[in-house]
């Protein structure tokens, strides 16, 4: 089937938040006495309620999880201002929506991450609609929010390509049927997707 649409993760795929993410969860759960390294299980990808159930045996019994998260909103918020979208994104996304294809944006992180991400990138005016996991039951890996994401263009699954840089992510977006490239397995800059739908390079590119 012909690709109608594109769904693209946020954090670690258009935007180099993952540091930001380690380093709020970091801040709080030293806070509290729990020391978080890098060598952790990888929580790329993951929500953070699965996050949660996997730290909360280590925090004191009196910390709630809404607690926890509003403080860890807290710590990324205030360091937002540092983010930098990644190679090609902001190119690409425009090529593709100057290309005729539909744009979306489908996270694991809480809609004001989410919004507060989109923000920062200045990408509102490009996406039809954008998910977060306060949108859906169940957050990646589970098909639900890219079987979402299709519903919510009108497209089968199969017509909607989905860009991630997680494991997590991708096997959500296998899930439900979608096409998927991988950023760092699949391709290693987001320029390439231009490539893999057979368009043509920007014009400033293919001039050079």
């Amino acid at each position: 089937m012909e690709i109608r649409a594109v769904a693209f993760d946020i954090d670690g795929t258009l935007v180099d938040s993952e540091p930001l993410h380690f380093e709020a969860l970091q801040t709080v759960s030293t806070r509290y006495g729990v020391v978080i390294s890098p060598v952790e299980p990888d929580h790329t990808g993951t929500s953070m309620d699965d996050v949660w159930l996997y730290l909360k045996g280590g925090y004191p019994e009196s910390l709630t999880q809404t607690v926890w998260m509003g403080e860890i909103l807290e710590e990324y918020l205030a360091g937002l201002a540092g983010l930098q979208p990644m190679p090609g994104a902001l190119e690409t996304m425009h090529h593709l929506k100057a290309n005729g294809l539909r744009l979306s944006c489908v996270s694991n992180s809480i809609r004001r991450i989410v919004d507060a991400n989109i923000a920062s990138l200045g990408i509102g005016h490009l996406t039809d609609f954008t998910i977060s996991r306060d949108d859906v039951s169940v957050g990646k890996p589970h098909p639900e929010p890219y079987l979402t994401a299709a519903e919510r263009f009108g497209v089968h699954p199969a017509e909607m390509l989905v860009v991630e840089d997680s494991l997590t992510g991708q096997r959500a977006a296998e899930a439900a049927g979608a096409r998927v490239l991988r950023l760092g397995a699949d391709i290693a800059h987001l320029g390439e997707i231009v490539d893999w739908l057979g368009l043509a390079a920007p014009a400033q590119e293919a001039a050079g």
